[in-house]
């Protein structure tokens, strides 16, 4: 635990932390890479020069100290890092690496009102940070390596089919190379690929399963996507997977992880409303087909957004999962749809996942609320439940980007 004096000297120096949090985050990077570059591995370089990855380390690093006297109300946002950690492999050792680069970025900022007090009291708070996520995360890998067909670290997967799921789209089935069993998954829950790019370095890349747990292979959809570096060649991995990786070949995949899955302690009698804007339905729809398998008797409201029938992914497998149980109530919305759309039958309404559609259609907001997609899909879902009083218990996402950018347009 940390002092009370230190806690003191936390929280009377975090609002100049605040003030310069980025500039922090992106001279720690600068340190971390320069005398660390054996770590510069384990992060997305594309999110680098975006600027998302300082941006939501400046958040974390915020969130922590305003709450480091109620620690309870980090939870959540523990967890979320503490299962990204673990689908990239970090250990125990790399904490006192980040700590250090850490405290000199902060020191090289602030200057001189970072006295050897300032820099001590910092240092503990950063220390009981780091036992909370190591604690945390050897239990995650233990669970992982211990679980029938689990494993830690990398292993060899087969491409067994590849399947085109729309003009942007397309889908992976996985099996084991040794013919093993393969570890369940919590519906909504992501894998990490890796792959030895030809000609730049990359870093794994994190991938919603597509698909429902109990089957002897996972599914990955994965979105061509453009290039998030200027000059830089458009989404190295998704489209390498697209464009080079074929049926046969072999990836090596991390075991599954993540926090955005079902509350399974939620009333059984609530609604359930599942919000998918375009690739954002990977993890919804095997959430959906979870429930489908297992026949769950509650209310399912299930809304999926696309541009039009052209890059409307897993379509038809939507469609149908939906018609197997009376109680999925299904709406497929284009915002930009072809001229023979919506007459014939391939959506039900033409405009945005907005507020006014959400009223007209939904037929109570007293209801568990699970969305994903592009980032003004979710800043826009996020602002109008809130607004409308629903409480952030029943509110759950799954964003790849600093969380703040959702809670603070809220």
């Amino acid at each position: 635990m940390i002092s009370e004096k230190s806690l003191q000297i936390v929280k009377a120096t975090t609002p100049a932390v605040a003030a310069h949090a980025e500039q922090i985050t992106r001279r720690f990077y600068q340190l971390l890479f320069t005398s660390n570059p054996e770590v510069k591995a384990y992060f997305n370089q594309a999110h680098q020069q975006a600027g998302t990855q300082q941006s939501a380390l400046a958040g974390a690093i915020c969130a922590y100290a305003s709450n480091i006297d109620n620690l309870g109300a980090l939870g959540s946002a523990v967890e979320l890092i503490a299962q990204k950690h673990c689908s990239l492999g970090i250990q125990p050792e790399h904490y006192p690496i980040v700590g250090k680069h850490l405290l000199t970025a902060v020191k090289d900022v602030l200057g001189d009102a970072v006295t050897p007090e300032v820099t001590a009291a910092w240092a503990e708070a950063y220390g009981q940070l780091a036992e909370i996520f190591i604690n945390r995360e050897k239990d995650i890998y233990h669970a992982q390596a211990t679980a029938p067909g689990g494993w830690n670290g990398y292993r060899r997967f087969v491409v067994a089919r590849k399947n085109p799921e729309s003009e942007i789209i397309t889908s992976f089935y996985l099996q084991p190379e040794d013919q093993q069993p393969i570890a369940t998954f919590q519906p909504g829950q992501y894998i990490t690929v890796k792959i030895n790019h030809p000609t730049v370095p990359t870093s794994p890349r994190n991938y919603s399963l597509s698909d429902r747990p109990g089957l002897e292979h996972y599914r990955i959809s994965v979105k061509r996507e453009p290039s998030l570096i200027p000059n830089a060649p458009s989404g190295l991995v998704s489209n390498y997977l697209h464009d080079s990786v074929n049926e046969g070949d072999v990836i090596e995949i991390g075991p599954p992880c993540g926090e955005f899955v079902l509350n399974t302690a939620r009333p059984a009698d609530r609604p359930l409303v599942l919000l998918a804007g375009g690739i954002g339905i990977t993890p919804l729809l095997s959430m959906l087909k979870t429930m489908v398998h297992q026949a769950v008797e509650t209310p399912v409201y299930f809304v999926q957004a696309a541009r039009n029938s052209l890059v409307h992914a897993l379509a038809d497998e939507v469609r149908s999962v939906a018609t197997e149980r009376s109680n999925i109530n299904l709406h497929v919305r284009y915002d930009n749809p072809l001229h023979d759309d919506l007459t014939s039958g391939r959506c039900h309404s033409v405009g945005l996942v907005d507020r006014d559609f959400l009223k007209a259609t939904l037929p109570t907001l007293d209801a568990d609320f699970y969305f994903c997609g592009p980032r003004p899909f979710m800043i826009n879902l996020h602002r109008d439940l809130r607004s409308w009083g629903v409480d952030l218990s029943r509110i759950h996402f799954e964003f790849f980007g600093p969380r703040q950018e959702i809670s603070e347009a809220a």
